[in-house]
């Protein structure tokens, strides 16, 4: 990757960089194809994130019903995506560019796949070390487009500079466009843009950027997306929620988080992996 300090410099200006075509046509066509005919039937019980009719604003006709996000993907090895998803988390690719963004040996924390087929709503606003919690440093995530993606089929957006923040306190979120609880305000002086991507590009972004998505508003356009967490080995603590692996597939721990909260000391609460 010729481009490496270029995309670094930009990752600690802004927060975020996309990497483009950091998998190839190939590697995205196996990822699709492999996600797709998991979910064939619906959704998977232990491994979607299965929302019931009738509660957090599901509906037997939201698109989500049927296709959930899927949450550690890489941990079902007895299942089709569960040694594709190690392999493509596990991918020496993404550790050269981790490696450099955070001076020293990441290890990965989970896996998860977005399908988010045509009507479905988005993501609120929020902060990805609100959940992860890790500590001294962050986390950092891997957000790998398996389709062409925009506004219209719910892309991106990110907030530039908000990875100078610290953790946020959230407020709940509106459950009409946003299948998640929690919702972070933008601070004053700064905006959200959009981040509009090619199947292939991988957007990476600090645990404190400020992002999210809106819904997809398109007629027939999945926007569905490979996404991983990593963390620095060196780091202090991490929540409870997390098995971590170095890139040789090793077992990584971390004693607990013990930070205290954005609000007031607290968190609001947390029912699972993010």
């Amino acid at each position: 990757m010729e481009n490496l300090a270029v995309w670094a410099e930009a990752f600690h200006r802004d927060g975020f960089v996309v990497v483009p075509g950091l998998f190839s046509p190939d590697d995205v066509e196996s990822i699709k194809t492999t996600f797709m005919a998991q979910n064939a039937d619906g959704p998977v019980e232990g491994l979607s994130e299965i929302r019931r009719g009738g509660k957090d604003g599901y509906s037997e006709s939201d698109p989500l019903a049927f296709y959930p996000r899927m949450m550690h993907p890489h941990k079902h090895t007895d299942k089709l995506v569960g040694p594709l998803s190690m392999r493509y988390m596990l991918d020496s690719r993404v550790e050269e560019f981790l490696h450099l963004l955070m001076d020293e040996e990441p290890v990965a924390a989970q896996s998860m796949f977005y399908f988010k087929p045509a009507g479905a709503r988005g993501q609120d606003l929020h902060q990805d070390n609100y959940y992860l919690r890790v500590a001294p440093d962050t986390c950092y995530a891997a957000w790998t487009a398996i389709d062409d993606v925009d506004q219209e089929n719910g892309g991106m957006v990110a907030v530039p500079g908000s990875h100078t923040l610290p953790v946020l306190c959230p407020t709940p979120a509106d459950k009409t466009l946003f299948f998640t609880d929690q919702h972070v305000d933008i601070p004053e002086g700064m905006e959200a843009v959009p981040i509009n991507m090619k199947a292939g590009d991988t957007l990476f972004f600090n645990g404190s950027v400020i992002h999210g998505s809106y819904p997809n508003t398109s007629k027939d356009r999945f926007r569905r997306a490979f996404i991983c967490h990593y963390v620095p080995k060196a780091s202090a603590e991490l929540s409870h929620y997390y098995n971590c692996l170095d890139f040789d597939g090793n077992p990584v721990g971390f004693p607990e988080s013990t930070m205290g909260g954005p609000c007031g000391g607290t968190w609001m609460e947390v029912k699972g992996p993010h």
